[in-house]
């Protein structure tokens, strides 16, 4: 996938200035090509925050990652600013509140990165249950002396529970594919709302009774740490847990420590609490499967993922409402 490295169009005062802080798809940047004067960060570390806020001072538009903090400061150092359009359906990176006070519109990425995100968590449950990344490990150790009737014996869904934690677009895409593995499926939600085939449950009972439990729930304050010893202590000793939400919705040390009393079975994580750092005691841990943040991971998606948030930046320059905002709560 092509990637743009230096500023494209015609620098005129006349267009709205933008500034990118990584570089984006050719097709994403095309989109503004000729709209607005870019200035994109070519670098292959991230900008700090002295110089995000001296590079923003004077822009219309900032286009961020996950990895991009827009807090109090950068925002105030931008009078002129209009947008901040997130590539990601999350925006925890983004100050939401202060960025409405300002007048300022955030703008994400959703539906867009639903199914790579749902695939990939799948992925995740087949990976754990099936005890695949200790077995490729095995084999590339050349430690594997061939097959044996009780050799690395790893858990069923077929008849098994699915519960979901925050049934929202991606955790019913998650849920719509459980039927292909004969799972059910139940949830739990602060918000009520019908979900056809799938049983509403209190967050308890949900932990108590799933099987695999996967999380999907956006990290705020009331979010932070949900999964937690008391969490992991109401789950079955057969159950396994999936996050590719975001890191800090579990508590990574009570994680290390319910997998160390064999309180749960297993974890498989796509998100980490302090990215890139992983908790050392998840590490050492065979019954764990990590990946580095792939969710959204397939060309196809980060292709869409930019080409929005571009299109965001052009509606709300023009003057237009953005496509997909972020509502302050």
């Amino acid at each position: 996938m092509p990637v743009v490295t230096a500023a494209y169009g015609t620098v005129t005062t006349s267009r709205p200035r933008v500034l990118v802080t990584r570089r984006l798809p050719a097709s994403a940047v095309d989109l503004l090509d000729g709209r607005v004067e870019l200035d994109v960060h070519a670098g292959e570390s991230a900008l700090t925050p002295e110089e995000m806020r001296v590079r923003v001072r004077d822009k219309d538009a900032l286009i961020v990652l996950l990895s991009d903090r827009v807090d109090r400061d950068i925002l105030d150092s931008a009078p002129a600013l209009k947008i901040v359009a997130n590539v990601a359906v999350g925006f925890d990176n983004i100050d939401v509140a202060h960025a409405a006070s300002r007048g300022v519109v955030v703008t994400n990425t959703p539906d867009v990165l639903t199914d790579a995100v749902a695939d990939l968590t799948w992925a995740l449950i087949l990976a754990v249950t099936r005890r695949i990344g200790e077995g490729e490990r095995i084999v590339r150790a050349g430690a594997w002396r061939g097959w044996s009737f009780e050799f690395m014996l790893g858990s069923s869904l077929a008849g098994k529970q699915l519960g979901i934690v925050g049934p929202g677009r991606i955790g019913r895409a998650v849920g719509a594919r459980a039927a292909a593995f004969g799972m059910s499926v139940a949830y739990a939600s602060r918000r009520t709302g019908d979900w056809q085939g799938a049983e509403p449950m209190s967050l308890d009972r949900l932990l108590a009774t799933s099987d695999v439990l996967s999380l999907h729930v956006p990290l705020r304050s009331e979010t932070r740490h949900l999964i937690d010893q008391r969490a992991l202590a109401r789950m079955k000793r057969t159950a396994y847990l999936v996050n590719t939400t975001r890191g800090a919705v579990v508590d990574e040390a009570a994680l290390v420590w319910a997998l160390g009393e064999r309180l749960i079975a297993g974890a498989a994580l796509d998100v980490f609490e302090r990215e890139p750092e992983v908790h050392p005691g998840l590490l050492e841990l065979e019954n764990v499967v990590l990946t580095p943040h792939l969710g959204s991971a397939t060309r196809e998606t980060r292709l869409a993922m930019a080409e929005l948030a571009a299109r965001n930046v052009i509606a709300v320059l023009g003057g237009q409402p953005p496509l997909t905002p972020v509502v302050p709560r």
